[in-house]
């Protein structure tokens, strides 16, 4: 597949063609084609080391690729890469703030960095640290902050320059539910406001949540892409989730509906839970029915569309939260847009 120019008559915010990248005898990326609409949220999923913080660091100029193109905003960001870095904002998986500067501070450097005047500077801060609840906490030294603070005045210093395009590679890493709640508002407000965010997650209810699209990358290849709803289709089954009022039962009650659906049965984290991928949803009936005739009680199920968790399993034979090695080079600076 080679990513197209343009959505209709409106320019893509971000397009790639067959980017390859090695480090070494590893291949990060192996061919990933991408096209995100101006104006939208795509979502790059996947799990540590499937190539997203790889494709978001070429993308924003601060690695070349071995194969293959990329544009933002219809800049080449090889032989463009400056005027890529006028267009874009980016806040890494970690909050790159300096903990010894006040949250205002922070804000006034990065716009003085910019080569904004003192007194725009100055202004700037004072919009994005207000826009971001910040205002009283702005002459506060950013090391007093909590991680939802700090992560939101990271994405607050990546938006001093107004760039039509937002990078964020794992924005929500670290912080607790209330802070990732904050933060997805604040992204939602952002498109609203009309910037294109790329937004790179292990999280499969932050895509499903936030994003218009999504690409599942796995080993560096990109295995589906769609929207939220698209991808759930693709698996082309419902899903059942059973509570069982007795734990000690849930084995006894896998094998039933195993036996009575024809599907693979899971078990779930908690004790009482399973949960089955539906070939027919006409045997869940007769199955559950089943389970009581025999003496196993159900405190609750449901019958719905599966979640992108089980469309994640069924794509790649594993779960989204397993853990691999994505390479790094040593002397990228991931902050350098700034």
């Amino acid at each position: 597949m080679i990513a197209a120019a343009s959505v209709g008559t409106v320019p893509a915010a971000v397009e790639t063609s067959r980017l390859h990248k090695r480090y070494g005898s590893v291949e990060a990326l192996r061919g990933v084609d991408l096209l995100v609409e101006t104006g939208s949220v795509f979502g790059l999923l996947g799990p540590n080391g499937a190539g997203k913080t790889t494709a978001v660091r070429i993308l924003t100029t601060l690695l070349k690729p071995d194969e293959g193109s990329a544009r933002v905003v219809g800049y080449d960001v090889v032989r463009e890469a400056a005027s890529v870095r006028r267009e874009i904002g980016l806040a890494g998986q970690y909050a790159a703030v300096d903990e010894n500067l006040t949250g205002f501070e922070n804000l006034d450097m990065v716009g003085r960095l910019y080569g904004k005047r003192r007194a725009e500077a100055r202004r700037r801060a004072d919009e994005l640290l207000d826009r971001f609840s910040l205002s009283e906490a702005g002459g506060r030294i950013a090391k007093t902050y909590s991680g939802g603070m700090r992560r939101r005045l990271d994405l607050a210093a990546a938006l001093v320059a107004d760039p039509p395009v937002l990078f964020l590679d794992e924005p929500t890493t670290g912080l607790d539910p209330r802070s990732r709640l904050e933060l997805w508002e604040t992204i939602e407000a952002l498109v609203a406001e009309g910037t294109t965010v790329l937004l790179t997650t292990q999280y499969l209810d932050e895509a499903d949540q936030l994003a218009d699209r999504i690409a599942v990358i796995d080993h560096g290849r990109v295995i589906a892409e769609g929207t939220p709803s698209q991808l759930k289709a693709e698996v082309g089954s419902g899903a059942l989730h059973v509570r069982l009022h007795d734990p000690a039962q849930r084995q006894a009650a896998a094998d039933l509906l195993s036996l009575r659906l024809g599907d693979e049965i899971h078990l779930e984290p908690d004790p009482a839970a399973i949960s089955s991928r539906v070939a027919v949803p006409e045997r869940v009936a007769p199955a559950l029915a089943e389970l009581g005739d025999a003496g196993i009680a159900v405190s609750e199920y449901a019958l719905g569309q599966p979640s992108l968790d089980e469309v994640f399993l069924a794509l790649t034979d594993h779960p989204a939260e397993e853990e691999t090695e994505e390479p790094t080079e040593p002397h990228d600076a991931e902050e350098a847009t700034r």
